[in-house]
């Protein structure tokens, strides 16, 4: 059997940022489609961003798949194509935004053969439009849930949110 060919599409939106956020995710395969959306009370925009990386890898069923990712964010395609995140990763992500999310990115990253496509936002093309309404309808939804490790470094020392 061949290892299947999958593209993924890709968006995180936040409203303040920091503010409500969510993730929008479309996976093609041949014929197949499926859409992933989640929104947290509380995060930003690159960890959005990140997470529906992370979170479309994760929903991937078959390991050594070959994946294409479409994604409007800087921050995600040119950490792993321009190779920082190995790098942050060689110096324990000292002084880096996000490690918690970037190393769970590291340990699916591995299991598939990965490559970003960074693409224009608002661009009409129509598979990221499409996570960007999931992406923002999920941050509006009363289904918000708590990104954990960014309110815990939010809050100061009474346990008060910024």
């Amino acid at each position: 059997m061949t290892n299947p060919e999958i593209i993924v599409y890709t968006d995180g939106a936040a409203r303040g940022n920091p503010g409500p956020g969510g993730y929008g995710i479309v996976l093609k395969h041949k014929n197949q489609r499926k859409e992933l959306s989640q929104g947290y009370r509380l995060t930003t925009n690159n960890r959005m961003e990140l997470l529906a990386v992370i979170v479309a890898l994760e929903a991937l069923k078959i390991d050594n798949s070959i994946v294409t990712v479409y994604t409007d964010s800087k921050y995600v395609a040119d950490a792993v194509q321009k190779g920082w995140v190995f790098q942050w990763e060689a110096k324990n992500f000292k002084k880096k935004k996000n490690p918690d999310l970037w190393k769970r990115f590291l340990e699916i990253y591995p299991h598939h053969q990965v490559s970003f496509v960074w693409v224009k936002g608002h661009a009409n093309i129509p598979e990221n439009e499409k996570c960007d309404q999931l992406a923002v309808a999920a941050s509006e939804s009363n289904n918000l849930l708590v990104d954990e490790v960014y309110e815990s470094e939010m809050k100061d020392d009474q346990g008060i949110l910024f």
